[in-house]
């Protein structure tokens, strides 16, 4: 089973997302499951996990509606409050009962607050995930980011993490460092998964090329190990610098070596529980 493990949808006319605005070109129009099923069907990817796009309670209603009505939709990664251990120990309950809703993000790069996922209370919250067994995904961005990725996982070892967008290395200034180092004591952690996704959008989006990318894919891997990197999309995001096609095939090209198969599904179904079965997508 060939699973996207990071996609997105919104709608502009029932939800709210403060950082799409009429400045975001492509990005800015409402995305759903019609939009992206011709794309699944012209590269053969089976399953996808869609990942919130909005820190709601509505956002993660929307995406598990969509999960139910799509079966191509594997899983849905949704919001909680987890700045309040009480509700989103409530939270939990709810959405628990829902097969499809396989982990929690909040959009933490949004945040004027560069420690706000060591913040007591939201600690406390991500030990209620891994008592549920629920992963949290990070979308890091600032340094500090991944320095509180290590922080997270020695506090709850039982935590599964995965690291969104490989930590959005700044792959247009071809900059390395911190980056390395930092992306390399995170991959210490045992607990501590990485996506292989976003990369275009992080490099010249006019002019990148294969060779751009290859640094930073190639270091993950030999840091994480196919075992814990996962394939993403990251569409529509991608498409400020590419289709879905040439995410593919340029992530193929650069992963469909000796772990393709863990990469490009057997990692996302082990981290997210996902079931096996295939529903191609329609």
């Amino acid at each position: 089973m060939i699973v996207d493990a990071h996609q997105h949808f919104w709608d502009l006319e029932t939800g709210e997302y403060p950082w799409l605005t009429p400045d975001s070109g492509v990005l800015y129009r409402t995305y759903g499951p019609e939009d992206l099923v011709p794309e699944l069907r012209t590269v053969g990817v089976d399953r996808t996990v869609l990942v919130q796009a909005a820190d709601s309670y509505a956002e993660t209603d929307a995406l598990l509606a969509h999960a139910d009505a799509h079966p191509f939709i594997a899983g849905v990664v949704g919001w909680i409050d987890l700045t309040d251990p009480a509700e989103a120990a409530a939270a939990l309950d709810r959405y628990r009962t829902r097969p499809k809703f396989v982990g929690v993000r909040h959009l933490i790069h949004d945040e004027p607050d560069p420690d706000w996922l060591v913040r007591e209370g939201v600690l406390e919250s991500l030990g209620l995930l891994a008592a549920a067994g629920l992963p949290f995904d990070v979308v890091s961005l600032l340094p500090r980011h991944l320095d509180h990725v290590v922080t997270v996982a020695e506090r709850h070892p039982g935590l599964k993490l995965v690291v969104d967008h490989l930590s959005k290395p700044r792959i247009k200034d071809h900059a390395w460092e911190p980056w390395a180092t930092q992306i390399a004591a995170a991959a210490a952690c045992p607990n501590v998964f990485a996506k292989v996704s976003g990369l275009v959008t992080e490099a010249d989006h006019e002019r990148w090329t294969v060779e751009d990318l290859r640094p930073y894919v190639e270091y993950a891997v030999e840091r994480f190990g196919p075992e814990r990197l996962m394939f993403g999309s990251d569409w529509p995001v991608a498409l400020l610098a590419a289709d879905y096609a040439t995410v593919w095939h340029v992530t193929h090209a650069l992963l469909g070596g000796p772990g393709a198969e863990q990469v490009f599904g057997g990692t996302a179904v082990r981290f997210y529980g996902l079931d096996q079965e295939i529903h191609p997508p329609s």
